[in-house]
């Protein structure tokens, strides 16, 4: 079996193609990204890295040379904040011109990383199953954007599974944990809403563990809710890791009205400045105040996803490898 991944060198596709580089039915990967970095990249005579950019057709062609079995879509822009152009290029262009050459190359398989982003409504929202009703309007072009490229998946008639895993975390995060603890060392972050809301968060191992499943499993043309199944007060959580690496825990709260106004009058400054992120978002507000989490018996019945590590330990192997990602730079 030949698999194409894509965002090989992310936190989330590099975790996956460790986790399935072993597995006797996988013979060659072909992995691309936009940049590769040595820590991301894995040397193993099964895996061929390509540096190129999904947008462009010609590029796109050149990755199904070689017989592609299964495709493994992880690429994606997932910042808070950009234009509109920006979003449809990275999540939307890019799907488009992967599907359509899944469909020449006769493609067996085509597993799309999505996102539970889809479902966030400024709402707390417990349970959430993936026939729950969707906003009117979905929250951001992010959000907008990935599901329309489930959309455009659906509709290609290419055998598929979408998964969307809520909150990625461990070794190897550079997006979500950093960019909190960033806000927290420059005095930037505080409890926003009332410090109660209950989320899910993911281990990266356990994501890694239900893309392996969706590769061979019967239960296709289906989309499912990844999460550690393991709800966690997301401040508690957050102050958790903050003390395990030495840093203060935050105690000032911030009410959710007040944050959510002015995420309203940064946004609206921001769009007169285009190019210039706003500190906070309306969307990021919300995440960071509002509960959220998933029912994944669908995964487990019909993936067998059974998640094997729990959230405290994805949260001590983030804080494992941030300490040695750290010592190692200041004794270089």
């Amino acid at each position: 079996m030949n698999i194409l991944i894509t965002g090989a060198t992310g936190f989330l596709g590099s975790r996956i193609i460790e986790h399935i580089i072993d597995l006797k039915e996988i013979k060659h990967i072909t992995a691309t990204g936009r940049k590769f970095s040595v820590d991301n990249k894995l040397i193993n005579t099964k895996v061929d890295y390509i540096l190129g950019d999904l947008e462009n057709v010609n590029f796109v062609k050149s990755l199904f040379k070689k017989d592609i079995d299964v495709v493994i879509n992880c690429a994606s822009l997932s910042s808070p904040w950009g234009s509109k152009k920006s979003f449809y290029n990275s999540n939307l262009l890019t799907q488009k011109n992967l599907l359509n050459e899944s469909l020449n190359a006769s493609v067996r398989r085509f597993i799309y990383i999505s996102t539970p982003s889809i479902y966030f409504n400024f709402k707390d929202s417990i349970n959430i199953h993936e026939n729950s009703p969707l906003p009117k309007k979905m929250v951001n072009n992010y959000a907008k954007t990935k599901w329309n490229a489930e959309c455009l998946l659906r509709e290609s008639k290419i055998p598929y599974v979408i998964l969307r895993p809520r909150a990625l975390i461990g070794r190897g995060d550079t997006v979500i944990m950093p960019r909190l603890i960033r806000s927290c060392l420059e005095n930037k972050l505080k409890i926003m809403g009332n410090g109660k809301n209950i989320v899910d968060l993911t281990s990266v191992s356990n994501m890694a563990e239900a893309v392996s499943l969706s590769i061979f499993t019967e239960n296709f043309n289906e989309s499912y809710n990844i999460s550690n199944d393991d709800p966690v007060n997301l401040w508690e959580s957050i102050n958790a890791i903050l003390e395990a690496i030495n840093i203060p825990k935050i105690k000032k709260k911030i009410p959710y009205s007040i944050l959510y106004f002015a995420a309203q009058l940064m946004e609206f400054k921001a769009r007169l400045s285009p190019g210039k992120e706003p500190v906070l978002t309306k969307y990021s507000v919300g995440v960071l105040a509002k509960s959220f989490t998933f029912d994944i018996e669908k995964a487990k019945t019909k993936l067998n996803y059974y998640p094997k590590q729990t959230t405290s330990e994805s949260i001590e192997e983030f804080v494992q490898w941030y300490k040695k990602k750290n010592n190692d730079k200041s004794e270089i």
